[in-house]
């Protein structure tokens, strides 16, 4: 598919309830209003196209920017580019999701979550700390470099409760990422989980939840999923 003929599809695909949720959680003006139900339909029909997902992402349509990391190939995608797209937009459904999904499956995500983890903007250092979280997700035991996360997890004892707010909210993911699934570190994990307590987080005009990350650790445990890894970091 083309980027005009996807886009026409995207168009066409709109809702208006969709769009009018979407935007409460800080999407563009710029938006069709598409599921992701909806999105997944054209992503069977394109596979994956990294081409194209650089064409939509450069539209700045939400829709168009979402669907990008769906059908980004991560095994190709350069650095430059994720560099360029992670400055792009302060939307978290791009920064958190979409490029740090791409990111963590791409062999540039665990030393460009650690780079943006130190970024001044606010929405750069939260896509870094779910790039680290997503490579964790994602990665074999023996690939990760348990020094270093065992690092980051004091850095956030520290460091969380006086971050910015949706910093917070990711190091808290980064919390539950290494509690479910390194098993050898779940239980220091959990412990932190407990330590920090619950975090405040403002969720602005959503009804959206902050998990409490020992209640999350231990629901896992329960299920039995302990260290299962996810195939993709991209949802």
């Amino acid at each position: 598919m083309k980027l005009k003929e996807v886009m026409k599809e995207l168009k066409s695909m709109g809702n208006a309830q969709t769009c009018k949720t979407l935007k409460r959680h800080g999407a563009p003006d710029d938006l069709y209003g598409v599921k992701v139900g909806d999105l997944k339909k054209i992503v069977k029909k394109i596979k994956m196209d990294q081409d194209l997902a650089e064409e939509l992402f450069a539209t700045g349509n939400g829709d168009a920017m979402y669907l990008a990391g769906l059908i980004a190939d991560a095994s190709s995608v350069k650095k430059s580019v994720l560099k360029k797209w992670v400055k792009s937009t302060d939307w978290i459904y791009i920064t958190e999701y979409t490029v740090a999904g791409v990111a963590a499956d791409s062999k540039h995500g665990w030393d460009l979550g650690l780079e943006w983890i130190e970024a001044k903007k606010e929405s750069v250092a939260c896509s870094g700390w779910a790039t680290l979280g997503g490579v964790i997700a994602t990665r074999e035991d023996e690939e990760l470099d348990h020094k270093k996360i065992k690092a980051l997890l004091k850095r956030i004892e520290k460091e969380i409760h006086s971050e910015r707010n949706r910093v917070r909210y990711v190091m808290n993911g980064f919390v539950i990422a290494v509690g479910t699934y390194i098993p050898s570190m779940s239980k220091e994990a959990r412990k932190l989980g407990v330590k920090i307590g619950k975090i405040e987080i403002d969720m602005g005009d959503t009804s959206c939840k902050v998990p409490y990350s020992p209640e999350y650790i231990d629901k896992v445990v329960k299920m039995g999923r302990l260290g299962k890894k996810r195939k993709t970091a991209k949802c």
